[in-house]
């Protein structure tokens, strides 16, 4: 052959192999189907060709495309479950898989936003241009490879710092039921805190409460460091489920960069009812209490994603507020929340209607790591300081009425003078913010009557 002919026949080589490696590579085409059942929330389709995450168009009758995630099957029949308003659907709707979900677009671009469960802005500032792209459900870390908690982190409440203090990349309970001041404590600490970045979750409250939290409780001042994700309650169950976990990859990512977060998610609770809507609509038996067994399997699996990051990468400093209905710390996700986090701080509905505030109900909370981040001075004071208080509760009563005469106990003496002192600690303004060292001092203050 020539060598003309040799290049033509080189390059037609090429050309081939190349159009054979797009073939290989390419998507498998997309198998449509069609809408066969909708009860409740659940939509079931049949002739579809895709995996539980995938999403999927629903095209309505109007031509309107209505996303959906698959999160079940049957046999050849797809469970899918909406992420917005199924309203307009009817028999033999076409659905078109279209991909496969589980990613989304984060950067620093997101603070100062308001974002919804599918990270689309709600505050009216225009589109997110995120360059960088991390998985929605996250990516397990190495339990060895994780940094242990050595530090601890000022919220700027004196009664967590001093007594229940909390340590970077530490996960905390906050167990409360409805009215006693759980959204204000959050708030507090998101202004407070001397994390460098905040991620808020509203997943599944009142929608109401996102515009007071941004405005009155977070400012604009402290909003430039902060990202907020609001999956009201009105939301799909879907849509809360995926604005936990997208607060949490944000935070992830935060994290990654090397910076100290402050993840507030209110609430697991409502997380976890998000999880058992869609549990029962595709069959699963209840377990406990109407709760599935993926209920306490979504649990771990969304807590463990928080926490200190392997070595150079920063921390996420977590706190899940967990609704007490009926103020029954021994609900079923109560109960499972307390064995998987770090601790947990109490809000007493007896202690909010005495009218101080914030509520904490210091004999009932705790901080696992704060044996490991505090001094030994400074938890000597801390027990010394429960002690006196659960001293003085036990006998209140009797100092109530008068029973008691001074003299017959120098425990209860002691408490009864220091009380008023203990009182005013406890109590904190909502627009008064107490630093890590002001809050030793007052702690040492009321356990010797001066100064540090």
């Amino acid at each position: 052959m020539s060598p003309v002919d040799l290049r033509r026949t080189a390059r037609w080589s090429e050309s081939l192999r190349r159009s054979r490696l797009a073939v290989e590579q390419a998507a498998p085409p997309a198998v449509e189907g069609s809408l066969t059942r909708m009860i409740g929330l659940t939509l079931e389709a049949a002739g579809c060709q895709a995996a539980v995450g995938d999403y999927c168009d629903v095209i309505a009758g109007d031509g309107s495309r209505i996303e959906s995630e698959v999160v079940g099957f049957s046999g050849d029949r797809l469970f899918l479950m909406p992420s917005g308003d199924a309203h307009g659907l009817g028999p033999n709707a076409r659905v078109i898989p279209r991909q496969r979900a589980g990613s989304v677009r984060v950067g620093p671009e997101l603070l100062g936003r308001i974002i919804d469960g599918g990270a689309q802005p709600l505050d009216g500032f225009g589109p997110l241009s995120c360059a960088a792209t991390v998985r929605l459900t996250g990516r397990p870390i190495n339990p060895l490879a994780r940094q242990p908690i050595s530090e601890p982190l000022d919220v700027g409440i004196r009664a967590i710092n001093a007594l229940a203090t909390v340590g970077r990349g530490q996960r905390v309970g906050l167990f409360a039921g409805s009215g006693v001041g759980k959204s204000v404590l959050l708030g507090m600490m998101a202004r407070y805190t001397s994390a460098q970045v905040i991620v808020v979750g509203l997943i599944g409250e009142r929608g109401r409460e996102v515009k007071e939290f941004v405005e009155r409780i977070l400012g604009p001042e402290d909003r430039t460091r902060a990202v907020v994700v609001a999956a009201p309650a009105d939301a799909p169950p879907l849509m809360r489920l995926h604005g936990a976990w997208l607060a949490t990859a944000i935070a992830e990512y935060f994290r990654d960069q090397g910076a100290s977060v402050l993840l507030l998610m209110d609430s697991l609770t409502r997380f976890a009812q998000a999880q058992r809507e869609i549990s029962l609509a595709i069959g699963e038996a209840p377990a406990t209490k109407g709760y599935p067994p993926s209920v306490f399997a979504r649990l771990p699996q969304l807590v463990e994603r928080a926490g200190n990051g392997a070595e150079g990468a920063g921390s996420i400093t977590a706190f899940y507020t967990v609704l007490t209905e009926g103020d029954d710390h021994n609900d079923p996700i109560a109960d499972a929340a307390r064995a998987i986090l770090d601790g947990h701080v109490v809000l007493s509905r007896r202690i909010a209607e005495s009218g101080q505030y914030p509520a904490i109900d210091i004999e009932a909370s705790v901080s696992r790591a704060m044996h490991e981040i505090a001094s030994p001075e400074h938890f000597a004071r801390a027990r010394q300081f429960r002690q006196t208080l659960s001293t003085y509760q036990q006998h209140r009563d009797l100092i109530a009425i008068g029973a008691y005469q001074k003299g017959n106990d120098p425990r209860v003496d002691q408490a009864i003078e220091r009380w008023p002192r203990m009182q005013r600690f406890l109590q904190q303004d909502m627009r008064e913010r107490v630093d890590l060292h002001s809050s030793l001092a007052a702690l040492q203050e009321v356990l010797t009557g001066s100064e540090a």
